[in-house]
């Protein structure tokens, strides 16, 4: 849930993104480099939209043809694989927190991608549900 091809547009002089499998997620810049830090911003931000509708964060797509692929930081998809494991459980933020004894707000903290929670956090949150997170270099 952290790489995530996108399509790169260019207009005049800058460029602008387009997400596939995210479509709420657009960023832009002068550079394609500067439009690539960008869209980990952008991707970021519209999968908060998914949360706050209460549905899924769509998964990656296959990489395509003249794509470029945005790798979110692992924590940003560690919650997104939280939320959508609360999704296919029925759960809200207030079932995760009962679940994990918390209060409200350092459940939603879990779900919410401009908060910077620790990995262990969101790991243990998963193990509350049945779930494991699994980490792997390539």
């Amino acid at each position: 849930m952290n790489r995530y091809p996108i399509s790169v547009h260019k207009e005049k002089d800058h460029y602008w993104s387009s997400c596939p499998d995210i479509p709420e997620a657009h960023s832009a810049g002068d550079t394609i480099e500067e439009l690539l830090e960008n869209a980990v911003e952008g991707i970021t931000l519209a999968m908060s939209i998914y949360v706050d509708r209460g549905v899924a964060i769509p998964a990656p797509g296959i990489h395509g043809v003249g794509q470029h692929v945005v790798t979110l930081p692992v924590a940003v998809g560690a919650k997104a694989i939280l939320w959508n494991e609360m999704c296919a459980q029925g759960m809200r933020i207030a079932d995760l927190a009962r679940t994990l004894e918390l209060s409200h707000t350092p459940a939603s903290r879990l779900v919410d991608f401009e908060h910077k929670s620790k990995i262990e956090q969101i790991e243990a949150a998963l193990a509350a549900l049945g779930r494991q997170l699994q980490i792997s270099a390539v």
